[in-house]
């Protein structure tokens, strides 16, 4: 992250995202969304389900194409900065009986370093090394990933992540089936990124942990509904657009029943 001082005196908004709208199965997913996320801010995504939250991550990891607008990123089409972006996508959508281990898993978030020809270098290998330590897996790094908890293939992936060196880093439902322990140790390597100016953007579907817990909130139901702090995204009429019915308020808390569509339209053409 050598440039980064450099990029972000340049270009404060780190990801602008102008006018896109994207379609998964030729229905339209994300409609005509634009907005803008700081340097080092830690952004909180929810919505429904089949709102457009996992195609629009895919899209800006440069995994799906949109059909309208723009991602820029340091004011620069998406693509144009090598292995800035670093996803880690839901863990359903991963085969965890693919045969590799914990290292090899961490070592591919160096390739973009390396190449796919060329053999690691001693400051990979070490980058690497680090990224194992701070995420508590070290002693696991001979071990296939089949074999790991929940927790610990989180932790696996993220330090795959950090491993990239990002400047973004996007985290699809990262909180989904981890012990407390893990949920802790990811929060507290969020806010040492923080500290490097890393910028992160993460779904959820706990709206109180998206309050109390990250700078701003984007509120998508296939649109914008709503972005910006928790105390003006989260409001009785914006929730309630979102969510429909499914929204119960329980002691300051915003509890929701996600288990089904809001409406008839919520589709179910969302990448699984």
């Amino acid at each position: 992250m050598g440039d980064l001082a450099k990029l972000e005196s340049l270009y404060p908004a780190r990801l602008e995202v102008q006018s896109i709208s994207i379609s998964y199965g030729g229905v339209r997913v994300v409609e005509n969304l634009s907005l803008q996320v700081g340097q080092g801010e830690r952004v909180a995504i929810v919505g429904p389900n089949g709102a457009g939250k996992s195609t629009f991550f895919k899209a800006l990891a440069g995994l799906k194409p949109v059909q309208e607008g723009q991602i820029l990123i340091h004011g620069k089409p998406l693509g144009t900065h090598k292995d800035c972006v670093a996803y880690i996508p839901q863990r359903e959508e991963v085969d965890w009986r693919f045969p590799v281990t914990v290292q090899d898993v961490v070592m591919m978030g160096r390739l973009g370093h390396i190449g796919w020809i060329k053999p690691a270098a001693k400051r990979d290998i070490e980058i690497a090394s680090t990224c194992m330590e701070e995420l508590g897996i070290a002693k696991l790094a001979k071990k296939p990933i089949s074999d790991l908890s929940g927790g610990q293939q989180q932790r696996v992936f993220l330090a795959r992540a950090l491993a990239q060196e990002p400047h973004i880093l996007l985290m699809d439902e990262p909180f989904s089936g981890i012990d407390i322990t893990t949920q802790e140790i990811l929060f507290h390597l969020l806010d040492q990124l923080r500290e490097q100016h890393v910028t992160v953007i993460v779904s959820t579907h706990d709206l109180n942990m998206a309050a109390q817990r990250f700078d701003k909130v984007l509120l998508l139901k296939h649109r914008l509904v709503a972005f910006g702090s928790a105390r003006d995204v989260f409001t009785p009429t914006a929730i309630r657009e979102a969510f429909g019915s499914q929204v119960l308020y329980l002691d300051n808390a915003v509890v929701v029943d996600d288990c089904c569509p809001a409406d008839e339209h919520n589709h179910n053409h969302e990448d699984p």
